[in-house]
């Protein structure tokens, strides 16, 4: 089967909107929590969360956006795009330049595009309230392809051009981890030739303080200590989003190419729970099955892996659930490798979380650190016997597995190494 290897990365986060700068704050464990202007009225219990910086869209009409440069989109695109695709467009434009893709690479039968994104919430309730007040033939016909949660395959394609495969993904926050896995799939089993990976959210009120509800959030006030995954002391995760890009492309296409990778995609794995619609199994067992499927497909013993980048949200039951399905596969292998959610610095990016945490995994392969896990003051009993490290380490690692949970239950487990 054709290898697979990432070649491209594009970056919309609250730690950086470019590589340099997401590189530097995972090397410095350097968050993007602030205390939002918007939670800041005393009826939301909710303080803090990681915007984007430098993007100002929150406005339904894009004429009173302001989009930083060197980014610009043409009014009539605009028109049917939400925020996060604004973040995936400004991510695509640099994981296309970082991977040195000519438009006859971005356009054609081989190359395709998978994606995951919530959608807009805050543009879907402004088009049921205009629809409502105002009658249907007063609502932008551009509305829906704007707001529903393929709005970012539907743009990015249509924009971009892509001909090959294309699809969105909805398995909440294991979205844009299935999206990689199939895109992985579809170029080991010679359907495409490359694959470009995105997940989006918009990152705002609309898409964060629901999650208040469900008593998922953060209620600190303080964003040194809102989000402290595996910490005994966590409440619950702060909300982000922006947009992240990945290029997967086969082995023949680098070598024809000329370009060098990241990493390679070894393989993956996914298992569900079978459990709760909401919460995960309390043992971990989807999870487990996940690496183990994972480990199984890429014929890894778990002593292989060096650094897990773990799903841990700073939730008190998707931590603890974690951690004994960690413990359990790599425990009773004896294994040791460094474990660190990268939440504890952008806080969870929900469908993004999946390609933006493994795109940090191909930073850290590549570049030669292992990024952290911050704001830790007592380690919760649950993970003892766990090498979970608390600052980054100047040292890369060879094999990383990163995990993802969602919804209902599902998993998913992906693996990266070094490339030679």
């Amino acid at each position: 089967m054709p290898r697979v290897f990432i070649t491209g990365l594009g970056f919309i986060t609250s730690i950086g909107n470019d590589a340099a700068r997401v590189t530097s704050s995972l090397r410095e464990l350097r968050h993007g929590f602030m205390l939002y202007p918007p939670f800041q009225d005393p009826s939301i219990p909710v303080k803090v969360a990681a915007p984007v910086r430098d993007f100002v869209m929150d406005s339904t009409d894009c004429e009173d956006w302001t989009i930083p440069p060197p980014y610009t989109i043409k009014r009539e695109i605009l028109r049917g795009m939400s925020p996060n695709v604004v973040y995936a467009w400004c991510a695509m434009l640099q994981a296309v330049a970082d991977a040195r893709l000519a438009d006859a690479d971005i356009s054609n039968v081989s190359t395709g595009l998978y994606a995951a994104s919530g959608g807009s919430p805050y543009f879907m309730g402004q088009l049921m309230h205009r629809m409502h007040t105002m009658g249907v033939m007063r609502c932008s016909p551009l509305g829906i392809v704007a707001s529903i949660a393929g709005t970012v395959q539907f743009n990015l394609v249509a924009h971009f051009k892509i001909k090959g495969s294309s699809c969105g993904f909805a398995s909440a926050c294991a979205s844009s981890s299935h999206a990689l896995g199939y895109a992985f799939d579809d170029i080991a089993l010679g359907r495409q030739k490359r694959m470009f990976v995105v997940g989006a959210e918009d990152g705002n009120v609309d898409a964060i303080l629901p999650f208040a509800g469900m008593r998922a959030l953060s209620l600190q006030t303080d964003p040194g200590l809102a989000s402290r995954p595996f910490d005994v002391a966590r409440d619950g995760f702060v909300g982000t989003g922006g947009g992240v890009v990945l290029v997967l492309e086969s082995e023949a296409e680098v070598a024809r190419r000329g370009v060098t990778p990241y990493c390679e995609v070894l393989g993956w794995g996914q298992a569900s729970d079978g459990h709760n619609v909401a919460i995960s199994h309390p043992e971990g067992h989807g999870l487990r099955a996940a690496m183990e499927h994972a480990l199984r497909a890429t014929h890894l013993a778990p002593e292989a892996v060096d650094y897990v980048n773990a799903h841990a949200t700073s939730t008190p039951i998707g931590d603890a659930s974690e951690a004994r399905a960690l413990k359990a596969v790599f425990g009773a292998a004896g294994a040791r490798p460094a474990i660190s959610s990268t939440k504890s610095l952008t806080g969870h990016g929900l469908s993004l979380a999946g390609a933006m945490e493994s795109s940090f995994c191909a930073l850290a392969i590549r570049d030669g650190f292992t990024p952290g896990s911050a704001h830790i003051s007592r380690l919760d009993p649950e993970c003892a016997g766990l090498n979970i490290i608390r600052t980054s380490l100047p040292t890369g690692p060879t094999i990383v597995m990163n995990n993802a949970s969602g919804f209902g239950g599902a998993n998913v487990a992906l693996v990266f190494k070094q490339a030679r």
